[in-house]
């Protein structure tokens, strides 16, 4: 079996089984076809925006050339207003060799001319200003009714082109570097994780071994104030025999952490009868009275790996002996069989009940009411039913002061 929590090389998805490293991939492939969808797009966009730039310099520079011609036209003046103040990017008006006209300010759309400048200065900063729109577009020529050319518009992209054109690039730079921190962040955390899980292994085999080396120290107890009694000191030998078989079965359980663990038919009641009774002998010792109902089906069989079969049930019947505080304690078991439903088997003790905060958090890995313990009992029970034997196991029923019963179904 895994530990819960800790599959680190593959993952499942249904019946699937995926390599973490393909789930990478994929999430890399994914990313670079989003961002490249998002940088054609941005580029679709800004190629439409620049063609009705240029195509509204061409038609400002086709009624500038017209009004030329026909100064006294007022439809035509008109338009040639309208154009102009649909134009909302940089344009330079300049003669026919590409030189600035003064008064400067009577040529120029949407650029700003430092009057404090000198004429000279102006002019030179103007000349530079026309290289770099040429290097952007060619400019479009005014002519006049014999074709020649007697002026020349220069433009540049708008500043929302301008945005766009580089925000894509800064899109990419802010995902990629939450990638890089949320990558950081996740490898961080799942390292923590997988420490916080090995530890509460080692708390759990802790807690897994308590039950079996109290009762041995109790056994020990027995022997010397009873070393005389020749029957006591048989039957308390096989007792502790049994407790030492028990740590050996603990020590192979988590041995198998890690490996697929084999399932064959086997009878069910025999595995419940066989926890129930190794706790109905040392629930005294350990100063719990608590009795122990049973009703089960002994024709009833399953595939299914005993060893962690008896962990499951142990770690339900631990959970509910530690949740009754009460003199009169009982732990009822009862199974049935439903051609429809498969097998099921109820596990209700009148204990202290859950809280529905609690209720909901029973299984998660780490999370205990105890002070003993790390949480990982009933994740550990949850897992080995359903990824193992494919099954279920849920709280059917708990109330405070009442008590809990837990449902366990397999197919």
């Amino acid at each position: 079996m895994q530990l819960p929590g800790s599959e680190i090389d593959r993952v499942r998805f249904g019946r699937a089984t995926i390599s973490k490293w393909q789930i990478k991939v994929l999430l890399t492939v994914i990313g670079l076809s989003i961002m490249a969808a998002v940088l054609l797009y941005t580029k679709t966009i800004v190629d439409e925006l620049v063609r009705n730039e240029s195509r509204t310099v061409e038609l400002y520079a086709n009624l500038l050339a017209r009004s030329a011609q026909e100064a006294n036209d007022q439809d035509l003046l008109f338009y040639l207003d309208i154009a102009s103040t649909s134009i909302t990017f940089p344009v330079v008006i300049t003669d026919r060799n590409e030189q600035p006209i003064f008064p400067f300010e009577q040529f120029l759309l949407n650029v700003d001319l430092d009057s404090t400048l000198s004429i000279e200065q102006q002019r030179s900063w103007m000349i530079d200003l026309i290289a770099d729109m040429r290097r952007d577009y060619p400019p479009f020529e005014i002519t006049d009714p014999s074709g020649k050319v007697i002026q020349k518009m220069f433009f540049t992209n708008s500043a929302i082109v301008r945005r766009l054109r580089f925000m894509p690039y800064v899109e990419i730079l802010i995902v990629t570097a939450f990638i890089i921190i949320g990558y950081v962040a996740f490898s961080t955390i799942r390292k923590n994780e997988e420490s916080n899980i090995w530890v509460g292994m080692a708390k759990e085999a802790a807690h897994q071994l308590g039950t079996p080396l109290s009762s041995l120290l109790a056994w020990l107890e027995i022997l010397r104030s009873n070393a005389a009694d020749p029957t006591l000191v048989e039957k308390t030998s096989g007792e502790m025999e049994q407790d030492v078989h028990r740590l050996n079965v603990i020590a192979n359980r988590f041995s198998k952490i890690g490996s697929q663990p084999q399932l064959v038919d086997a009878s069910i009641s025999e595995v419940i009868e066989r926890v129930c009774l190794y706790f109905e002998t040392r629930l005294p010792n350990l100063g719990r009275k608590v009795v122990i109902e049973r009703k089960l089906d002994h024709t009833v069989r399953a595939n299914i790996s005993a060893e962690l079969f008896e962990w499951v049930f142990e770690n339900l019947i631990r959970n509910a002996v530690e949740a009754i505080e009460r003199q009169d304690g009982v732990i009822k078991i009862q199974m049935s069989k439903n051609p429809r439903s498969g097998i099921s088997i109820l596990v209700s003790d009148n204990g202290k009940g859950m809280t529905a905060a609690v209720r909901k958090r029973v299984f998660q890995p780490g999370f205990t009411t105890k002070r003993r313990g790390w949480g990982l009992g009933m994740s550990l029970s949850k897992r080995i039913v359903e990824e193992y034997h494919g099954g279920k196991l849920n709280v059917k029923d708990s109330q405070v002061g009442v008590g809990t019963t837990f449902i366990l179904e397999l197919p």
